[in-house]
């Protein structure tokens, strides 16, 4: 690409002296010569307005006979000007105000002051007071002017000064100037494939247009907060060999009326002079927010901006190869009109990583750290279920800080869990001491989670248990890793996260007979899951598939709305309330059932603070009496490569834990998970497991004690 070319493309036919910097140049000088002749006449009249005021003047005569009266203090003589300043005492003069008169020829008058005690001073001819006048009076305002132009120049942007203010300030990158591509863009497969084909059509239109493919007008990345929406319009600039415009949403809005709209086709006007090109709008829902009242419709400002977007959008030759992309995490209340195919043409979800997404993203960003040989991205993935790019690069970070404030030259597998925690949960508060009674709740609260965990067959496995204060709130937690990456939950996997939610409240209640404020955040969580089952998951018996509720914000605060009437959300929140008492009895039942362990445990976890899902697990295995630890399967020689072979040393001890949960679940009486690294139970095992529960499920019907989600139709079925 030529010189020329590089100029074009970056400012357009802007050459010396014939471009629009030069036409604004000469509009300021004259608005500034125009403003400053105005301020110098406002200035110099409102001096003489104030002036005018304090300065009174009085003829001789009453001059001779304020002197006759011994009510003259002092008098200057200045030329042909007497100025008077009367005594403090005076009663028909005012000190405050400057009396004066025009002198007249009186060769008696200097001794007729001194003979009444009046203090005589004579002013000397000063030459330079005409340029104080005129550096006061001119020069000053001038430069006050010139300041408060300026000022206003940089709060518009800066294009061109004043005249700029409708001038659009989106700064233009060419090929490689932000430094990202899309080999920095990792875990959003999908997405990068979709902007990867608009990229080719840019650099080989020609294999396009053969088959009457057209560029699409405008893609619109959607998807939550730290995805990665920008970065890959950061990765788009770094590949496509065209200009490159960005700016955001906020930037159309001004204090002034019409600013929007004139910036919106200021701006196409300037993609038009260097097409091909893209044009990316981050946070496109600050000006492309619907018209309909229900999303704060009826801002005239910004809807006449709106308006200007869409026109220009639906108005450009797509044959010139201008490509619009917007990023967004609000796409519901974006108007319709900009969401129609012909202006945005695509919609580009960028998702929450998965499993092998987030390993990815952890490469991408591990490129410049140094790591040892114990680091396992796998692992790491998968206690990082629901995080984006921004929390994984934040723990990589983290990661590496901690490895050097502990000493260490590379980053271990230790680092990156801690720093996963530290995004997570926050910081260690060593400064917060519990008391001892405290201390005793916090670990049996948590306990309690995690023994409910560990004996129901549809629980993540237990990672830690710690009653270590962190900064983000927490007294303790229990920190549980999935087995396997899912998409889906069952009914009964929901139904065990509750009860291992509310397992810390059982627990307290079931060892000191009473509860605290420690288990709100439970409360919380099993409520909100327990509503998500009613109304909007079809798992009550009461509402069967009736949708009652629908997200608003999804990719943001994910929060829902009742669409119901009044009497409806009544029998919703009885329902709540009748299904989380179930599921709170079910919680106190299982740890009834295992109170020697919990004491066990909970006296272990206060005494060393912080316990392993493996040093759990063999507590528990000791006080139950589980059958041992199966023995892995040899592996066949040669069938591993030694890469293989080191991700399964390092995550052994996950594979670990969650066969010797099987096997404590096992010995309660519930039927062992499948895993990879569980042996398949024989017939006799299962007949057996199977008597157990059919026993446990006709004890509790006897004691009339509801088990929600269980009733005699479905145990027919």
């Amino acid at each position: 690409m030529s010189q020329n070319q590089n100029n074009r493309r970056r400012g357009g036919n802007n050459g010396p002296g014939n471009g629009p910097g030069s036409q604004n140049f000469g509009q300021n000088i004259v608005i500034l010569l125009i403003v400053a002749a105005v301020a110098y006449f406002i200035m110099n009249y409102g001096r003489s307005m104030i002036e005018d005021r304090s300065n009174v003047e009085v003829s001789y005569d009453a001059f001779y006979e304020m002197v006759e009266k011994g009510e003259v203090d002092t008098v200057t003589i200045d030329g042909s000007t007497i100025t008077i300043i009367p005594k403090e005492d005076s009663k028909d003069y005012s000190p405050l105000l400057h009396y004066y008169t025009i002198a007249m020829e009186d060769p008696e008058r200097t001794q007729m002051l001194l003979s009444h005690g009046v203090v005589c001073y004579q002013e000397k001819p000063d030459t330079t007071g005409y340029l104080w006048d005129i550096l006061i009076g001119i020069v000053l305002p001038f430069a006050a002017i010139l300041l408060f132009m300026h000022f206003m120049s940089r709060r518009m942007g800066g294009g061109g000064g004043i005249m700029g203010v409708g001038k659009s300030n989106a700064k233009v990158y060419m090929q490689k100037d932000t430094g990202v591509t899309f080999e920095d863009v990792a875990g959003e497969d999908e997405a990068k494939e979709s902007l990867v084909e608009i990229v080719d059509f840019l650099h080989n239109p020609a294999k396009y247009r053969t088959i009457g493919a057209k560029l699409p007008k405008g893609a619109l990345l959607v998807g939550p907060p730290g995805t990665g929406k920008t970065l890959l319009a950061k990765a788009v600039a770094g590949e496509a060999e065209v200009p490159f415009f960005s700016l955001t949403g906020s930037d159309f809005v001004e204090m002034f009326v019409g600013v929007g709209a004139s910036r919106v086709r200021d701006l196409f006007k300037q993609a038009t002079a260097v097409a091909p090109c893209i044009v990316f709008i981050d946070e496109i829902d600050a000006i492309g927010k619907s018209r309909d009242s229900r999303f704060g419709g009826g801002n005239d400002e910004r809807e006449q901006t709106l308006n200007q977007l869409l026109s220009e959008m639906d108005g450009f030759d797509p044959a010139k190869g201008i490509m619009v992309l917007g990023a967004t995490n609000r796409p519901e209340i974006l108007d319709p009109a900009l969401l129609r195919p012909g202006r945005f043409d695509r919609r580009i979800i960028v998702e929450k990583p998965d499993l092998k997404g987030r390993v990815n993203i952890l490469k991408v960003h591990a490129r410049g750290v140094k790591l040892d040989n114990t680091v396992d991205f796998e692992e790491i993935g998968l206690a990082t279920s629901g995080a984006v790019g921004a929390d994984l690069a934040n723990m990589i970070n983290e990661a590496a800080i901690t490895a050097v404030k502990h000493g260490r030259s590379a980053v271990s597998q230790k680092d990156l869990f801690e720093a996963v925690e530290v995004v997570l949960v926050g910081k260690e508060k060593k400064d917060r001491i519990l008391s001892q009674e405290e201390r005793r709740i916090v670990s049996y609260h948590e306990v309690g989670h995690a023994l409910i965990a560990a004996v129901q067959k549809d629980a993540e496995p237990v990672q830690k248990i710690t009653i270590v204060p962190r900064t983000m709130g927490a007294l303790g937690y229990v920190m549980q890793v999935p087995e396997e990456e899912k998409y889906l939950n069952t009914k009964k996997e929901l139904e065990a996260m509750i009860i291992t939610t509310l397992g810390g409240r059982a627990a307290e209640e079931l060892v000191f007979e009473t509860v605290t404020t420690g288990a709100a955040n439970d409360i919380e969580k099993a409520t909100e899951m327990a509503r998500a089952m009613i109304t909007r998951y079809g798992m009550s018996e009461k509402f069967g598939l009736m949708g009652l509720a629908k997200v608003q914000d999804m990719y943001l605060s994910g929060r829902t709305v009742l669409e119901c009437g009044d009497a409806t959300a009544t029998e919703v929140d009885r329902e709540i309330m009748q299904m989380l008492a179930g599921f709170y009895e079910e919680s106190k039942r299982i740890l009834s059932e295992h109170m020697d362990a919990l004491h066990k445990i909970a006296a272990h976890l206060i005494e060393k603070e912080t316990i392993t899902g493996k040093e759990f697990m063999e507590i528990l295995r000791e006080v139950e009496g589980g059958p041992e630890k199966p023995e892995a399967p040899a592996k066949e020689e040669g069938t591993a490569s030694s890469g293989e072979e080191q991700n399964t040393a390092a995550i052994g001890g996950q594979d670990a834990q969650a066969s010797e949960q099987a096997d404590v679940r096992q010995s309660a009486g519930v039927s062992v998970p499948m895993t990879e690294d569980t042996p398949q139970e024989t017939p006799a095992k299962q007949d057996t497991a199977e008597e157990a529960k059919t026993t446990w499920e006709e004890a509790m019907a006897e004691a009339n004690i509801k088990i929600p989600g269980r009733d005699p139709e479905d145990s027919k079925e």
